[in-house]
């Protein structure tokens, strides 16, 4: 029989927001080729994540990663801070 664990979804991105409590907005850039045209186009998701310890930064890059429901808005929670932003 399988195991009933599921592997959650990751993604990486660029903090765009660390100003919420308790939670980041991530930017999630993917390349797609258009389907008639077959040009190369960068799209992009805003993905507000769970930070229990308030400690990633605007400009961070990091990987999160798909969880239950936490609120509205939130179904993602921080799995690590990959590249620290250069400090200013």
């Amino acid at each position: 029989m399988s195991d009933n664990k599921t592997s959650s979804r990751t993604l990486s991105g660029k903090i765009l927001s660390d100003k919420m409590d308790k939670s980041i907005t991530v930017l999630v850039e993917r390349r797609v080729r258009h389907p008639v045209y077959g040009k190369i186009l960068t799209k992009s998701s805003k993905i507000k994540a769970h930070d229990e310890t308030n400690d990633a930064r605007m400009g961070d890059m990091v990987t999160i990663a798909e969880c239950a429901p936490i609120s509205k808005h939130k179904s993602w929670k921080l799995v690590s801070i990959d590249e620290r932003a250069a400090a200013e």
